[in-house]
């Protein structure tokens, strides 16, 4: 009797979680390309970039990458997307590597924007339905861009119904006030602490 008395509160109590929550979502209707951030010390603000980036391939949606930082070095994602997916995703490896491998201040702004331009070429094509700037906020954490022309872009140039993803570390407070999306993600245990260096598949 008393497992059919708990199930029978549980059950009244999901149909007016359910209803509540139907009530909530029939006032979410508009429609909008949002500009989405991903920062944090925290691993996955790339791997989860991609894996929208994989969506929109799976819908056949017109979507393209930049990469600002990373350089030639092979990845799992670039391999496949120009492998297999290069008809639906324009992908731009734009880095020479990280600034401390480059050593090299006015090569990396000079990259920085070129990465800048493919972006914007790119964000303005009203097909693309998605653009992923890949560790851009590195390049604009070092002032390699002007956080102010990328913001004012973002808000009065990218089509209506664009996505814009931005990751990397130590986003600015000015594009994070811009944004539709943030996600911070959190470190809490990392394997590079206990002397493990990044690994195919999981990193790459």
């Amino acid at each position: 009797m008393t497992e059919t008395n708990d199930a029978a509160r549980h059950n009244a109590k999901m149909a007016k979680k359910k209803a509540a929550r139907d009530k909530i979502m029939a006032t979410k209707t508009d429609k909008k390309g949002l500009i989405i951030v991903h920062t944090g010390k925290g691993k996955g603000k790339s791997s989860a970039a991609f894996g929208m980036i994989f969506r929109c391939i799976a819908h056949e949606m017109p979507c393209a990458v930049v990469q600002f930082i990373k350089g030639g070095m092979s990845t799992g994602e670039r391999d496949l997307i120009l492998s297999h997916f290069s008809d639906r995703c324009a992908f731009h490896t734009m880095g020479e590597g990280f600034t401390w491998e480059t050593q090299d201040k006015d090569r990396d702004i000079e990259m920085a924007q070129a990465a800048w331009a493919k972006a914007k070429e790119l964000i303005r094509d009203p097909a693309n339905k998605m653009v992923l700037l890949d560790e851009i906020n590195i390049a604009l954490r070092y002032d390699y861009l002007d956080i102010n022309e990328v913001v004012a872009f973002l808000q009065t140039e990218k089509p209506e119904m664009t996505h814009v993803v931005l990751t990397g570390r130590n986003a600015k407070e000015e594009l994070i006030e811009a944004a539709d999306l943030v996600t911070e993600m959190e470190l809490v245990k990392h394997p590079f602490r206990s002397g493990i260096k990044a690994q195919i598949g999981v990193e790459f």
